[in-house]
Parts: C-alpha cells; structure tokens; sequence
C-alpha cells in the first residue's frame, strides 16, 4: 500500500482559532464591552488547555481589543472607554457563535495532547536548544504523565525532539547548517516525489489550488497566514501524497521543519504573505496544468533553492527578537 506523506497538520494553529472567533465578535459587537475573559471558562469552552487560549488573549491585548484590570483575566475594551466589568458565564451566544458550531475538541486526549506539543516545539525551536520536562508538562496540561511521553515518542518519530537513553527529552534548535541540510535533501527528492505523486491528484483539485494561489496574490498584504499555510500544504504535502517509497517519503516529512520558520516569524512580526513564494508556487501549478511534469519538477526545485535562502535569512531576523514566553515545562539550555 503506498505510504502517504502526513495530512494531520491543521491549516490554522489551536490559539489562532480562538484568537479569530474572540476577535470577530468583539468587533461585531456580539460580545459586549465590558464583558471580562477569562482563561478556565474560555478552555473548556473551546475544548483545550489554558496554554492556546492565554497565547489568544495576549494577541487580543496587543491588537488592542482587551486590556488588563484590577481583576483576574482581562476586559474587552475596543474602543479604550473604560467599562464596569461584567462577569457572566461565557456562552456561545455571548461570542457570537451559532449553536451547531463544533467548538469543543472531540478528538482523543493524545491526540489534543501531540497537536499541543508539537504546536510549542515548533514555535520555540528556532529560538534555541530546550529541555522538555515530562512532569512539568503533565502538571502545566493537566493530564498523565504517560499521554505526554507518548505524544512526544511521536514528536521524536517526526524529528521534532531527541532523546538519548536515560535522558532528558530536548528539541531545537533548528541552526542554519541544519537547515541548510533540510533544504538540499528537498532539492533532491521533492521533485522525483512531486513526478510520482501529481498523478494521483485529479485536475480539478489541482486548478483549485492555482485558484487559492491566485486569491492570494489578489489580497495582497490581506492574506492571512492560514492560507498561506494551505498553499504551503496544497503544493509539498497533497501533491506529494501519492508517493509509494516509505522511506523517501518519511525523510521529505523530516526535511520541512524549516517551513515552520514561516510561522513562527508571522507570530513576532504578524505578517503573511510571501509574494516571492506566491509567484513560485503559481509557476509550479501553471506547468502541471498547461505545461508538463518535466517542466514543474524544475520550478519546484528553483522555489526549493530560493525558499532556502529566504528561510536562513528569516533565521537571522528571528535571532535579533525577544523570546516568546516560555512554557514551565521547557527550559532553555545554554
């Protein structure tokens, strides 16, 4: 059977989800001026741990949109009038979301678990080298020890994190040589990939996908990062996905850790697009609809040379900024 490279990959982190639907209805007006956010409430209300939803309110804090009090948790304010904080239950309907709406996570604790973890190595690992504490992060994420060995067994599987015998989980950090590495290997196997897998991909997903390209060059500096990070998915994930070489596949899924750099710059600096890589990706698209296969493998090689040299001079951006807050249960190795 042939071994597919991962679609796990959610086109938008956990607390970007919250942040967004916190975001709309406090600019709609659905939720009230005054009204007072809390962590706890907010977390069993979307079906997650209180990490995502604190990273959500300090994006809203920064926008401007909430502020601190002399209270626990923080006050919607968007227009800087100041309010007699309300406290209420928080509901669907005080957020503005429709009650059908699948807010709460069904998904298995180890899988929430995995996608929280993974989420946080990503973020921090461009920042440097980390120790990743078991204990602490079964306290911080509230459940057994076990489920979070497990899902970082799985990050280790995913070449996320490390561990030697009788030691200490670590991840990060992700170097410019390391990169550089990742970068050369995906020169070399992407596009052999890309010829055996674009088969199995029918034409009218494939013009769907020029389509995003296209809606994303027209919104300009608009485009959100979640569609970028769908463009990124389209193009060296699902076209890939046909690929029958288990081995070759597993090692391209290894090599795009540096596509997280991306992400991670987009937190500090809050930027999304990428005219560069819009341009790129459209000419992959383009030759694999009217040109040929010969014709995309070379256009994707030529965006994966000059991806490369965006991302080691986004490592250098990255180097000169502070560091996001850190998790309890990670610490920072010299």
């Amino acid at each position: 059977m042939p071994a597919a490279l991962p679609t796990e990959d959610r086109p938008a982190s956990r607390y970007e989800t919250i942040r967004n639907a916190l975001r709309e209805a406090i600019l709609s007006g659905q939720a009230t001026a005054g009204l007072v956010l809390v962590e706890a409430p907010l977390a069993e209300l979307f079906g997650t741990s209180r990490v995502p939803v604190r990273q959500a309110l300090n994006l809203l804090h920064e926008e401007g949109l909430i502020r601190r009090f002399e209270g626990r948790g923080f006050l919607i304010d968007p227009d800087g009038r100041s309010k007699a904080p309300i406290r209420v239950p928080l509901t669907r309907e005080l957020l503005g979301l429709e009650p059908q709406e699948d807010l709460i996570d069904y998904r298995p604790l180890g899988e929430r678990i995995y996608d929280h973890l993974a989420e946080t190595v990503i973020r921090f690992m461009v920042f440097g080298h980390y120790r990743i504490d078991e204990q602490s992060a079964s306290e911080e994420l509230n459940v057994s020890r076990n489920v979070v060995r497990e899902a970082l067994m799985r990050l280790r599987d995913k070449g996320l994190v490390e561990k030697e015998p009788y030691s200490q989980w670590l991840a990060g950090p992700l170097t410019a040589e390391a990169v550089k590495q990742d970068y050369e290997l995906r020169m070399l196997l992407e596009p052999d990939a890309l010829r055996q897998g674009v088969e199995h991909v029918p034409r009218g997903d494939l013009e769907n996908m020029l389509g995003r390209i296209i809606r994303a060059q027209e919104a300009g500096r608009g485009v959100q990062r979640v569609d970028i990070e769908q463009l990124e998915q389209d193009l060296h994930v699902t076209c890939l996905a046909g690929l029958s070489n288990a081995r070759m596949a597993a090692v391209i899924r290894q090599c795009q850790i540096p596509l997280n750099v991306g992400r991670v710059l987009h937190e500090s600096l809050n930027t999304s697009n990428d005219e560069a890589m819009l341009v790129e990706h459209r000419l992959v698209f383009e030759a694999l609809l009217y040109g040929t296969v010969d014709s995309a493998c070379s256009c994707l090689r030529d965006h994966i040379s000059k991806a490369r040299e965006r991302t080691l001079q986004r490592l250098k951006v990255l180097s000169v900024l502070p560091e996001p807050e850190v998790p309890r249960y990670l610490e920072r190795l010299a």
